[in-house]
């Protein structure tokens, strides 16, 4: 008889990602499945060990030396759902989203990366982006040879780079990289706030997320108004429309009596999206202004 077969979606990374290595069991939260394995993630450090430098003598390095080499960390996020027929696992393989599934992986990976941020307060672990694996694949494996790191069929998955890119011709890092180096020019306190409303309502913390943008909402009517740009009067005035609902939103979030599936996840992400937009405006039209 065929053992059961998982399918899986693995990445690695070129840094220590945080938790120690080894099978984490993820349930689910709410719901009719509530308390039901969702998700195992097997986490495994390979390459070189990284050594510490902490109260290590200083030596005279050659300036030819070759760089350190870095441990890198090797995650698999498996479904412990087991299938029956291999034929199930290579439809299920060949056909897979490489979009959807490694975001649902990265999704389940950072669950386990806040955990352990909170669990340790621990402030400078920071959760993960498919953009930045060395490497993705998908495939399927008996569940002791997913354990070790291997599998019984699998394949790279290749992203798409489309959409990221015409975001990132619209905001022009590079040029807003040297105004903020120079010191022509200085990053927004609402700015980083809008980052992490964002972060947070991506990976389904809808609470901080709402709590997060309440703060990034005062921040901004108050900034974006200091700069007395004509062009930005009209995103200011919708900014200042929303902010009730906003509000009303980040109350739900820490009120007492409620719980986080009270926010309006409907109005913090409509109203994110706004706040962005006009953040991507401030910067598009150039650095003048802003500057």
């Amino acid at each position: 008889m065929q053992a059961p077969l998982f399918t899986f979606v693995q990445m690695e990374l070129p840094w220590e990602l945080g938790p120690a290595d080894g099978r984490h069991l993820l349930r689910e939260k709410g719901g009719p499945n509530d308390g039901e394995p969702a998700h195992i993630v097997v986490l495994s450090t390979i390459g070189a060990q990284r050594r510490g430098m902490l109260g290590r003598r200083a030596h005279t390095r050659d300036t030819s030396a070759q760089p350190a080499t870095v441990p890198i960390a090797r995650v698999t996020v498996i479904d412990p759902v087991s299938l029956a027929a291999e034929s199930q696992a290579r439809a299920w393989l060949e056909e897979l989203d490489p979009e959807r599934e490694t975001e649902a992986a990265a999704s389940v990976v950072n669950r386990v990366l806040f955990a352990h941020r909170i669990a340790g307060a621990s402030p400078h672990i920071h959760e993960i982006s498919p953009a930045q694996a060395l490497v993705i694949r998908a495939g399927y494996g008996e569940g002791e040879q997913l354990a070790d790191g291997l599998w019984t069929s699998a394949r790279e998955l290749v992203l798409s780079r489309k959409r990221t890119g015409r975001r990132a011709m619209a905001l022009r890092p590079q040029e807003r990289l040297a105004v903020l180096l120079s010191g022509r020019g200085e990053a927004l306190i609402c700015e980083e706030l809008t980052l992490r409303a964002r972060l947070d309502l991506d990976q389904g913390r809808e609470a901080l997320a709402a709590i997060d943008l309440e703060r990034a909402y005062a921040a901004a009517l108050v900034e974006l108004s200091g700069e007395k740009r004509e062009d930005l009067r009209a995103r200011i005035e919708e900014l200042s429309k929303l902010r009730p609902g906003v509000e009303m939103a980040a109350q739900a979030a820490i009120s007492p009596d409620g719980k986080p599936e009270d926010v309006d996840e409907p109005v913090v992400r409509h109203g994110l999206e706004r706040l962005e937009a006009a953040l991507r405006a401030r910067t598009a039209t150039g650095f003048s202004k802003a500057s």
